[in-house]
């Protein structure tokens, strides 16, 4: 790709922002707190925090401050300012890719900051419990936030991810023309691994003229025994099964398009 020369810093805002969500099925009050108090041990300030320096080193940037906070009786927040460090031209990159998953971060984006806060609950009579996360990264400078999307999908194995990617402001070459956007995107799914791609539903909705880009995921498969809380698929019949397994489903389908699809959700 041919080097844009600018006049001063990029000054274009990339901001990637999505909401996660994780189900379980725990008929019980008691295997409900269960749940909740697994998801806040799992998923507490300090383990967030250790994903969001994870997330930083894949930006490639230098942590200044990171502020971190449990709450009673539930949920977690981590925001952490960042800032750019050098890095070697060659691991800049806009080009449509996938980023590290997991087991392989290496350094690849820019700067400004990265926010996580977590919301579990629980359906208070048909046992469904959900927990949320929303997730912000925040860069300024030549390399969008995207390539931490395959690291956080697969860090937090998630059953529905709603996406939302924006370019904001503009920078200006030598010449004094404005670049409203520096790198080619046509789809977020364009930054999401092969095996991402396979295991979930995904539909765009983009506005290409504002630099907006919008992509919700749906996971296809559904093994029971990922979703049970509190007693094994063998404890259960084949009714039991079916019925619960149509109440995860449904309860994904109503995330993944924003409205309630039967009276019992309401």
């Amino acid at each position: 790709m041919r080097k844009l020369k600018l006049h001063g810093f990029n000054n274009l805002t990339k901001t990637l922002s999505f909401n996660i969500y994780d189900i379980a099925f725990a008929q019980k009050a008691a295997h409900r707190s269960e749940y909740i108090e697994y998801i806040d041990e799992a998923y507490n300030a300090d383990r967030l925090t250790d994903i969001l320096n994870d997330v930083a080193n894949i930006i490639g940037a230098n942590i200044l401050n990171t502020a971190r906070q449990d709450y009673d009786p539930q949920g977690a927040s981590v925001t952490m300012l960042i800032s750019e460090e050098p890095l070697a031209s060659e691991l800049l990159s806009n080009t449509k890719a996938p980023g590290p998953l997991p087991e392989a971060v290496v350094s690849h984006l820019d700067k400004s900051h990265i926010t996580v806060h977590t919301y579990p609950e629980s359906h208070p009579d048909h046992g469904i419990s959900t927990f949320r996360v929303d997730i912000d990264v925040s860069t300024c400078g030549r390399v969008s936030p995207l390539k931490a999307l395959n690291y956080l999908i697969h860090t937090f194995e998630s059953d529905i991810v709603i996406l939302d990617y924006r370019v904001r402001g503009f920078t200006r070459d030598v010449h004094g023309r404005k670049h409203f956007i520096d790198h080619k995107i046509d789809s977020i799914q364009d930054f999401l691994s092969r095996d991402t791609r396979q295991q979930y539903q995904m539909i765009d909705v983009n506005v290409y003229q504002e630099n907006m880009f919008h992509t919700k995921m749906m996971l296809k498969e559904i093994d029971l025994d990922d979703y049970l809380f509190g007693v094994g698929k063998e404890a259960l019949s084949d009714a039991e099964q079916r019925k619960i397994r149509a109440q995860v489903r449904e309860e994904m389908l109503e995330m993944f398009y924003g409205r309630n699809m039967s009276r019992s959700s309401r």
